[in-house]
């Protein structure tokens, strides 16, 4: 995933109302910027610390440029975009990185299926049959390398899990795909001590049928970009 214009950096200030963040220039001026992250942001916060952000020409809108990435306290680098992640696994599948999800003629995102109103983030279908892959950013590390989810309390994340399921149990296929925006993260596992439903229903999804796949990307001002598998720890 390119950007439009190379990533302009700041210094990360200080991050409030869930979705501002104040961000100093290098020739002193501070802004206001978007954040575009719904969750707790746990040890992905430093002040002080450099940060990238893009900017919109959409004369609409209020803060004109989005934090898109991070220096952690370990000062290795997150991606805090979540509306990235699904392009990013399109963008891996359709270049054949994600190997597993290779073999399909047709690829949909945000369609409706279920029986509990969701959408699931890409359908691929084939002469095979369909295949429902339900995306998942993750940036937070413990432990020096290794990735959780959720980084908060997550019920609509075991909401997709039941549906997963539902998909599994109809004759589909169904996988999770962890997209990982994090330099430092070799692994992936369920935070249980953070979201013990979640790790219960995955592991129940898991049991089910439904597969589960992690990412990991590389990062930098002019694009982001999934370039390698990584394994997920149950």
């Amino acid at each position: 995933m390119k950007f439009s214009a190379p990533l302009q950096q700041g210094t990360f200030l200080r991050r409030y109302k869930r979705f501002l963040v104040d961000v100093g220039l290098p020739g002193g001026e501070e802004i206001t910027i978007h954040c575009p992250n719904t969750g707790s942001m746990r040890a992905c916060l430093a002040e002080g610390s450099p940060c990238w952000f893009s900017r919109s020409d959409n004369p609409a809108r209020k803060y004109p440029h989005t934090w898109e990435i991070a220096t952690t306290p370990a000062g290795d680098l997150a991606g805090v975009n979540t509306g990235r992640a699904n392009g990013l696994v399109v963008e891996a599948i359709e270049a054949g990185v994600i190997t597993e999800l290779q073999g399909y003629n047709e690829l949909a995102t945000e369609v409706r299926y279920g029986e509990e109103r969701s959408r699931i983030d890409i359908l691929l279908s084939g002469a095979g049959g369909d295949c429902y892959v339900e995306v998942k950013s993750v940036t937070l590390c413990e432990d020096g390398d290794r990735g959780l989810f959720p980084d908060a309390v997550s019920s609509r994340g075991a909401k997709h899990l039941r549906e997963l399921m539902l998909m599994v149990a109809r004759g589909h296929r169904a996988v999770l795909c962890y997209c990982v925006q994090h330099s430092a993260i070799t692994s992936v596992a369920a935070a249980e001590h953070i979201d013990p439903a979640y790790s219960t229903a995955l592991r129940e999804a898991v049991a089910a049928g439904v597969e589960v796949l992690a990412y990991g990307a590389r990062l930098g001002p002019t694009e982001i970009v999934l370039d390698r598998a990584l394994p997920f720890i149950q």
